[in-house]
């Protein structure tokens, strides 16, 4: 898959471009660093190296770099999982970004959107967020990603358990995103 550039515009902000490229295995150092900054690690349950580079060989996975700005320097990184899957659902199982508050990560999950729908025909798009996570739970609703529930205390953390509220988004509801100008045009 090439790399492809998306921009997305966020209020009191000038448009945020960003570039989505397949990660290589010299960029697991960086991946690997985002997720152990204290700024991330509360929201995510990280991976380990191992993990990471299985994810980029393997084909029902899309591991990708996000690149954002003049220079396309590394801003963060998404993986998607269920690429081959017979159901057509497709799992944003990890987005992460550096530098938050310039709208990389509005701009990027438009591309990753694009990417499930036009690219892997996706009949569905679906992920979990942290119940604290309210930066993204507002991200992804503002995006239009519908709460499907809630899946109580389905993660252990070393002080007790946190829910994951699990979030989608149809092929007919991005369609009908795409036709209001609010979605990427393929």
């Amino acid at each position: 898959m090439t790399a492809a550039n998306f921009s997305a515009t966020s209020p009191a902000r000038t448009a945020a471009c960003v570039r989505l490229r397949p990660t290589m295995s010299s960029d697991l150092e960086y991946v690997v660093s985002l997720e152990q900054d204290p700024e991330n690690n509360p929201f995510i349950t990280p991976w380990d190296r191992t993990q990471h580079e299985a994810a980029i060989r393997f084909p029902d996975f899309r591991h990708f770099i996000i690149e954002a700005g003049e220079d396309l320097a590394a801003a963060g990184f998404l993986i998607l999982i269920g690429c081959r899957s017979p159901h057509q659902s497709l799992e944003l199982k990890r987005m992460v970004i550096q530098a938050k508050g310039f709208g990389f990560g509005r701009a990027a999950l438009r591309a990753a959107k694009k990417i499930a729908f036009d690219d892997l025909h996706a009949h569905r798009f679906w992920l979990d967020v942290k119940s604290r996570n309210s930066r993204a739970k507002a991200l992804y609703d503002s995006e239009g990603f519908v709460e499907e529930g809630c899946l109580r205390e389905a993660v252990k953390l070393e002080n007790g358990f946190e829910s994951l509220i699990v979030m989608s988004m149809l092929r007919t509801e991005f369609t009908g995103r795409r036709s209001l100008a609010l979605e990427v045009r393929g």
